[in-house]
């Protein structure tokens, strides 16, 4: 049953995100696309600082950021190329067709994560049938994005 769950979290998640890149594009034609990935971060800060303070969290884990991989700081990077690129691309070719391009780039590299284990991830079993599921995707995204 746990795996339902985190199955709605993550499609939550995918919703979510569609209606992020919205937002963040609408953000973005009034202000500017550098302006709105700044000002993105910032709203998010605050918002995880009063999420940590409200439920009394506290930073005492922070104390443990020596043991953290330096790879995993590259996340804080990717995050602000991942707003920009969102911002950018969803007023030039609509919310659906960004959001298909991000979903397939997304799954190729899940999947080569994956089957690499790569930065301390399971490894997980590559299976020939991984790429088929792949390529049908992208067939699938193709259908999509015809005009």
């Amino acid at each position: 049953m746990a795996k339902w769950w985190y199955l709605i979290i993550a499609a939550a998640s995918g919703a979510a995100m569609a209606l992020q890149g919205t937002f963040n594009a609408a953000l973005g034609k009034v202000v500017g696309i550098w302006e709105s990935t700044l000002l993105v971060h910032l709203i998010g800060t605050v918002t995880v600082l009063a999420v940590m303070l409200f439920l009394g969290i506290g930073f005492g884990n922070l104390g443990k950021i020596g043991d953290v991989p330096w790879y995993a700081f590259l996340g804080g990077i990717l995050n602000v190329l991942i707003i920009y690129a969102v911002v950018c691309s969803i007023p030039k070719i609509g919310v659906g067709n960004a959001t298909t391009a991000i979903i397939v780039a997304q799954v190729s590299f899940a999947v080569l994560i994956d089957s690499l284990g790569a930065f301390g991830m399971k490894k997980l079993e590559f299976h020939y049938i991984d790429l088929l599921g792949i390529a049908m995707l992208a067939v699938g995204a193709r259908i999509l994005l015809l005009d």
